[in-house]
């Protein structure tokens, strides 16, 4: 399976996408639910307005990636969804996450947010 570096409003759902490397892609408003990401390279990666819920990131390399918001008309939509998601083991330094839902650390706390 191909998957273009801008994609936008694809589903993903329940695909397996492990060891995949993904790094510097850009996606827009996809569907990631249940897709298993484990071992996956992300760095640099942006999701802005991605539904993640239940994805499996597990050991994955999320590195400088961005988690974001698409700005729309519904405050509620457009939102990074990330519930449910296992981090077990994956890289997060440098990871910037803004308006996600279901974020497992409070960003609030300074000594996460600094990474």
């Amino acid at each position: 399976m191909s998957i273009l570096p801008g994609a936008v409003r694809q589903s993903f759902v329940g695909r397996d996408l492990r060891h995949r490397t993904l790094d510097g892609h850009s996606f827009k408003l996809c569907d990631f639910r249940g897709a298993d990401l484990r071992g996956a390279s992300l760095r640099g990666t942006r999701f802005a307005g991605c539904d993640l819920r239940d994805a499996d990131l597990r050991d994955t390399d999320l590195s400088y990636a961005q988690f974001s918001y698409v700005m729309t008309h519904d405050p509620t939509y457009g939102r990074t969804d990330v519930t449910g998601v296992r981090w077990d083991g994956a890289n997060l330094r440098g990871l910037t996450a803004e308006r996600v839902i279901g974020w497992p650390y409070d960003l609030a706390d300074p000594a996460v947010a600094s990474g």
